[in-house]
């Protein structure tokens, strides 16, 4: 029997560029390389994903249905988060670009930054790389704020971030 030690934060990025890369032959470095991870991480995740059915077992297919399946009902309990003090930062989840058109919210919250654009309620990036890869990849940093969304947003902004994942997992490329 495969030994599984749980899903960890960088899983859950490695299958949204899946996500964005589907129709895009790619290989573990490349992955590695957009991520700001190391190819072995890649690979032990892509093994975790694979046992956890979120991977076909060709590891070069994103299932989309359990994969929304988990982001919609257990991304926040896996990946818990909360708030911290004021500083400097990139905007995400509700005051990001992605949802901040549809959800007007009095308080701002980043992912710390020192050449961030905005000031908020700190919010840890879901792994380490998050920062560094979201500014190479919009697409990758609206999915990313969605998913934060979810893990710190009220009930509005968690179904709108909810009906704006589920756009995007299942829209055709």
């Amino acid at each position: 029997m495969e030994r599984n030690n749980g899903m960890r934060p960088q899983d859950v990025a490695i299958l949204l560029k899946l996500l964005l890369w589907q129709h895009r032959n790619w290989h573990k470095k490349d992955l590695a390389a957009d991520l700001f991870l190391s190819p072995a991480e890649v690979g032990h995740s892509l093994n975790r994903s694979q046992l956890a059915g979120l991977v076909d077992p060709a590891q070069k297919k994103l299932m989309k249905n359990a994969f929304t399946e988990f982001l919609l009902h257990g991304f926040a309990y896996v990946f818990p988060v909360k708030t911290g003090s004021l500083t400097i930062g990139v905007p995400t989840a509700y005051s990001a670009p992605v949802l901040s058109q549809h959800i007007v919210s009095a308080e701002n919250v980043v992912w710390p930054f020192p050449e961030g654009s905005m000031k908020g309620q700190a919010v840890p990036p879901l792994y380490k790389g998050a920062i560094k890869a979201s500014l190479k990849d919009e697409r990758f940093y609206d999915l990313l704020c969605l998913c934060d969304t979810l893990r710190i947003g009220r009930l509005r902004e968690k179904q709108k971030a909810k009906e704006l994942l589920e756009e995007q997992i299942h829209q055709p490329l």
